[in-house]
């Protein structure tokens, strides 16, 4: 099964068409008010309108009102919901949408691989869990966490599919790959020129590695 690609934090046109001739699977679009990759709802319509049919597009969010998710939903009809934050299960579930939960390895009351089984546990709704490192501004630091903090969840059976994040660059996301066998990777911050602004060529860089690891790890 080949590694599915998540590029996110996109906030130009012309990125996100490169990012989908060159192979992305996902799109992640960033409503995180703090987040130098935050997308306004009018932005972020013009941004939606790129991205071509059978490539999702991913609204991420940080402890968000519940009017405000309504609002990305109505407006831009996104295909999966990311969670960032500190929110409940009860709080994802409610919109009628796949989701994706986000948990920050090493991060308060995740600082063990027991611990943060624990809480991914109490997500079994989630389309996928999704892992980042810590940081304050949750996510698209390029800080990198301790893979042994996973090891209690990949021990666990009949998981969502797992998606690996967290200062992942073209140089590490084979390893990643091979180590850990992830459903997906997700790329922010290893993939750009400066903060929201992508670059093409590591864009590229960054598929052909995902390439290259399935296919020595299936080979």
């Amino acid at each position: 099964m080949r590694t599915r690609v998540k590029i996110c934090g996109l906030t130009r046109e012309d990125d996100i068409r490169a990012a989908c001739t060159l192979g992305a699977d996902a799109i992640g679009m960033v409503f995180y008010p703090p987040s130098p990759r935050h997308l306004t709802i009018e932005r972020a319509a013009r941004l939606r309108r790129e991205v071509p049919v059978l490539v999702s597009m991913v609204a991420l969010f940080v402890n968000p009102s519940e009017a405000e998710v309504r609002e990305v939903i109505q407006q831009l009809h996104p295909n999966v919901l990311q969670f960032h934050g500190e929110e409940t299960v009860e709080f994802c579930e409610q919109f009628g949408l796949p989701y994706f939960k986000a948990f920050r390895a090493g991060g308060p009351g995740m600082e063990t691989a027991q611990a943060l089984a624990q809480a991914c546990q109490g997500f079994a709704s989630a389309a996928a869990w999704l892992f980042d490192s810590y940081s304050t501004g949750y996510g698209g630091s390029g800080l990198s966490f301790d893979p042994a903090l996973l090891d209690e969840v990949l021990a666990l059976k009949d998981t969502p599919p797992l998606i690996m994040s967290g200062g992942l660059q073209t140089v590490t996301v084979g390893g990643v790959i091979r180590h850990l066998h992830p459903y997906a990777v997700d790329v922010s911050s290893g993939v750009e020129e400066s903060k929201g602004i992508k670059s093409v060529e590591k864009i590229a860089a960054f598929l052909r590695a995902v390439r290259e690891a399935d296919g020595a790890r299936m080979g």
